[in-house]
C-alpha cells in the first residue's frame, strides 16, 4: 500500500506496524482534499492498533487544525492517557514527577501532548486549564525538549 506514495512524501511515523504505517500515510495525503476520508483512515488505524502513539497525534493536529477543538482534545487526552500507560506513569498528569532526565519514548509522547492539550485549550479560551498544563511542563520538562515554551509565548500574548 505504502509503495504508492513517492519516497520524499513519506512521514516517518517511527516504529509501526507496516499497515498502521499505510493508513497512516494514506490519512496524511488524503488530509490535503478530503478531512473526513483522512480522519476515517485514522480512526481506522487507531481501531486496529489503539497502542500506536502516532494515530493518536495525527487525529489531535487534523482536528486542531480544522478547528475541531473538542475532537482534539477527545484524541489528545485519549493519546496522553495511552503514553502515560506506556511509560508506567499516573493516568492523572497531576501526579506526574520530573524526571532527573527528559524522557523518551512514551515518556516523551506524553509530555508532548499535554503541550498540545495547553494549545487546544487555549484555542478554546480554556486559558486557566492550559495554565495549569504549563506550569505542569516547567517542573516536567524544564529544559522545554517538547516546545512548551512556545506555548506559554502563546498564553502571555493572551494576557
Amino acid at each position: 500500500m505504502i509503495e504508492m506514495f513517492p519516497e520524499a512524501e513519506l512521514i516517518n511515523f517511527g516504529d509501526v506496524p507496516v499497515a498502521i504505517n499505510a493508513l497512516l500515510q494514506q490519512g496524511v495525503a488524503a488530509y490535503r482534499h478530503d478531512h473526513a476520508k483522512a480522519d476515517a483512515l485514522f480512526r481506522r488505524a487507531l481501531a486496529e492498533a489503539p497502542g500506536e502513539l502516532p494515530v493518536y497525534f495525527c487525529l489531535y493536529k487534523i482536528h486542531t487544525y480544522q478547528g475541531h477543538l473538542s475532537e482534539a482534545e477527545a484524541a489528545a487526552q485519549s493519546g496522553l492517557r495511552e503514553a502515560a500507560r506506556q511509560a508506567g506513569w499516573d493516568e492523572d498528569w497531576r501526579a506526574w514527577q520530573p524526571r532527573d532526565e527528559a524522557p523518551d519514548g512514551p515518556g516523551r509522547f506524553a509530555l508532548y501532548t499535554l503541550k498540545a492539550l495547553a494549545f487546544i485549550h487555549l484555542r478554546q479560551n480554556r486559558v486557566e486549564e492550559a495554565e495549569r498544563k504549563l506550569a505542569a511542563l516547567r517542573q516536567l520538562d524544564p529544559a522545554g525538549v517538547v516546545g512548551w515554551r512556545v506555548i506559554e509565548a502563546l498564553a502571555e500574548g493572551l494576557s
